[in-house]
């Protein structure tokens, strides 16, 4: 990532992520989850601008753990919900930043979401202890 995107994105981070969000809260199916996970809407956006920073452009801002904090709601997110979430970002991200760097947000959430609802829905069955072999 160029230096002139990378200042695009930090830039942006605030209103992207003010606007997605107020879309998620509004959303018939992912406003329910989000609404009554969050607390505290300023410190969970700032947060989240911590976290994407680090995942564009590795500044290490983010010191959290998402994969824990999506699975203590795992109950309430269907697969489904990451499609609709990955919908309104992509929507989000491409009214609002330069079509290279959208792209580029796009396909690290879709990364993200993939490893979220694999972790989330699809784990394997504990092994069963081993047994002696009958002689």
């Amino acid at each position: 990532m160029d230096p002139s995107q990378a200042a695009e994105i930090e830039a942006a981070l605030p209103a992207l992520l003010d606007r997605f969000y107020a879309r998620v809260r509004a959303d018939a199916a992912l406003g329910p989850v989000f609404n009554d996970a969050v607390e505290d809407w300023d410190r969970h956006l700032a947060t989240l601008a911590d976290f994407w920073s680090s995942v564009m452009l590795t500044t290490g801002r983010y010191k959290g753990d998402p994969m824990q904090a999506h699975m203590r709601h795992g109950h309430r997110i269907p697969s489904e919900m990451f499609g609709r979430w990955l919908a309104l970002w992509n929507q989000t991200t491409a009214e609002m930043m330069s079509p290279e760097v959208a792209a580029a947000m796009q396909a690290k959430a879709a990364r993200i979401a993939q490893s979220l609802d694999l972790a989330i829905h699809f784990r394997l069955p504990k092994a069963e202890p081993s047994r002696p072999a009958a002689s």
